[in-house]
């Protein structure tokens, strides 16, 4: 359906994870390459479009949105062949995807039309906007709110709106691994323009930059709003570029904690965490090349880093950590490091519970991601999310598979119940936390429980015994 619609099809139905057909409506229209954007214009106005597709080898495309930036921005005339200013290829979804998806789809891709695929045919085109009609809150109507953001102080609500979102998300079927990709998409775009902003008032970077997350946020798993995890890259410093980025750190950070980003407690962010790239190398040497357990269990989160904003390469460090896979003492350490959170596991492998709580994160996903981290760097592997880090391993050797689809359906398992539990409390006013009460579990998913601890136990079993670190300094 283009956004010149109206309405949503009778067919149309509220789950999310239905295909993305059910809300598209006629067959894409195409113009010549050799056509003029006031030909495309005109097709578009009659039948009511926001796009057209241009015919040729890749096809392209052509936006409502093109014509401001692409040609009166530029002070093109409306005999402009389209050709001259359209998007190829085409970045496209098979029709049977689920809606979740071509929404995830969007966000990633920075993009607001997805031709719809069946076979080698595009049988129609979804737009942001028929999402946004689709469902009042999706994280497209966030992101385009985020998008026109003109000062700091406007997002003060931000923690509020996105855990009405989350709930609702939650409640359309979409599981905790999916909505933590949303989360953190919307989060980046909010950093962002965060960044925007604070560079307009501060004046240009004086040199390249890059604004890091790491933790649940480098890895897209944080659901709800959680302490920052955050840091600064810049390319040479000097007195004045420290005093910039500096400066830059400080608001930065202020403007996440009137967003609802809670101050680290460990104080891993930029205002603490800003330096340059070779003091960043020398960092990332120290711990891989001379690792210590202390400093590897505070310092492995950083392992999980993903640049969100700036234009500063980082490649050394990627280099680093795929040579730290060949690091046997590095490895060792930390899999003794990751033994550090064990699975709240007693006699007979029954769960052991604090006045009938048990912390899921700090039992169950801290060992997992764990796991994951190590097993994707013995692989040479640069996957950020904890699944992507699994299957890597699992491809590349360095983990079985079976092994591999245990972890994962246990950690699918923990995200879920964790954020089941926290959207209860959110709902009865409480503050959300990482604990679940087992008087409130049904049997199976007791059992469910159990059978991810003992999994995490044994596959931690595995690792030590692997990397013998009982034989560890």
């Amino acid at each position: 359906m283009e956004s010149g619609d109206l309405s949503i099809p009778s067919r149309a139905t509220s789950d999310l994870s239905a295909p993305a057909a059910t809300i598209m409506l006629g067959p894409p229209l195409f113009v010549p390459p050799s056509a003029t954007v006031a030909d495309a214009a005109r097709l578009m106005h009659k039948a009511r479009r926001s796009s057209v597709l241009v015919e040729g080898e890749p096809l392209g495309i052509i936006t409502d949105r093109d014509f401001r930036s692409r040609v009166l921005a530029n002070d093109l005339g409306p005999e402009t062949p389209v050709r001259q200013v359209m998007s190829k290829p085409l970045k496209t979804q098979p029709a049977d995807t689920p809606i979740y998806g071509v929404l995830l789809f969007m966000l990633a891709e920075n993009i607001h039309h997805v031709p719809l695929t069946q076979g080698e045919q595009i049988v129609g085109i979804i737009t942001d906007t028929d999402l946004l009609r689709y469902q009042a809150k999706t994280p497209l109507y966030f992101l385009r709110r985020l998008e026109q953001v003109s000062e700091v102080e406007s997002v003060s609500g931000y923690a509020g709106e996105v855990a009405d979102m989350v709930c609702t998300l939650f409640e359309h079927g979409l599981d905790a691994t999916e909505i933590g990709r949303v989360v953190s998409s919307l989060n980046d775009t909010l950093v962002r323009r965060l960044l925007h902003l604070i560079e307009a008032e501060l004046g240009a970077p004086p040199t390249a930059y890059a604004w890091i997350v790491f933790g649940s946020e480098g890895r897209m798993e944080q659901a709800l709003l959680t302490d920052q995890d955050n840091a600064l890259v810049y390319e040479r410093a000097t007195p004045d570029i420290d005093e910039y980025f500096e400066a830059l750190a400080q608001r930065m950070v202020n403007g996440l904690i009137l967003a609802g980003f809670p101050p680290c407690r460990g104080g891993y962010m930029a205002t603490n965490w800003h330096r340059p790239i070779n003091e960043w190398i020398e960092l990332f040497r120290g711990w891989i090349e001379t690792p210590e357990p202390q400093a590897l269990l505070e310092s492995s989160i950083f392992f999980d880093f993903r640049v969100v904003h700036g234009d500063l390469s980082l490649a050394a460090l990627d280099d680093l950590l795929l040579r730290a896979g060949n690091q046997n003492v590095f490895l060792g350490q930390m899999a003794r490091a990751n033994l550090a959170f064990r699975p709240p596991l007693g006699f007979f492998r029954r769960i052991k519970h604090v006045d009938g709580m048990v912390d899921v994160k700090a039992g169950g996903i801290a060992p997992i991601v764990g796991l994951a981290r190590l097993y994707a760097l013995e692989a040479n592997v640069l996957a950020r999310s904890t699944l992507e880090r699994l299957d890597a391993a699992a491809t590349a050797g360095a983990l079985s598979s079976a092994g591999a689809a245990d972890l994962a359906d246990a950690f699918r398992l923990l995200l879920q119940m964790r954020l089941q539990r926290q959207l209860d409390a959110i709902r009865q006013g409480e503050s959300p936390d990482n604990r679940i009460a087992l008087s409130q579990l049904s049997k199976s998913q007791k059992a469910g429980l159990r059978r991810a601890f003992v999994t995490i136990r044994d596959m931690q079993d595995a690792m030590a015994m692997r990397y013998q670190t009982d034989l560890l300094g």
